[in-house]
């Protein structure tokens, strides 16, 4: 069965990036990088297939010019265990990007991610509608997830 491995289309920047993130998040390593030969116009030196792995899954990544930015129609999806996790990857990520609603952001390279407590997980989907209704209504008002608050929203009657 073939592997199926996202690959970043960076303008610029990738080593910086993968460097960021491999640094960032537990059980991440940078496995390689290669390089343009200095005889391709305005790439020489830059990335030009990086392989790294962010909490043990592999990625590839590459500069590519700005062709192509980054949109919201692809994310990487962060699963914390608490709001300490949510508040580490959160700050740093947002660092030089920009908040979205609902958890996600975008990194200073143009990235969406997705930073979403399991527990806002366990609430969304709460068998109780009106519990979970809560929930969502509290998401939908948030940038950064702030689980006690949903937690208290659900709460609520």
């Amino acid at each position: 069965m073939p592997d199926v491995i996202p690959f970043l289309w960076f303008d610029n920047d990738a080593e910086a990036a993968i460097r960021f993130y491999t640094e960032l998040i537990p059980g991440s390593e940078i496995v390689s990088i290669g390089r343009y030969p200095e005889g391709v116009p305005g790439m020489g030196g830059k990335v030009m297939h990086a392989h790294f792995r962010l909490a043990g899954r592999d990625h590839y990544a590459m500069d590519a010019g700005p062709q192509f930015p980054f949109t919201e129609a692809v994310s990487l999806y962060v699963s914390c265990a608490d709001q300490g996790e949510v508040d580490r990857y959160w700050d740093a990520l947002t660092a030089g990007g920009t908040e979205q609603p609902c958890g996600w952001l975008k990194d200073r390279w143009g990235l969406s991610w997705q930073i979403i407590p399991d527990r806002l997980i366990d609430l969304i989907r709460d068998p109780d509608p009106d519990r979970a209704h809560r929930a969502v209504q509290a998401m939908l008002s948030m940038h950064k997830i702030d689980i006690g608050v949903i937690e208290a929203a659900a709460a609520a009657s």
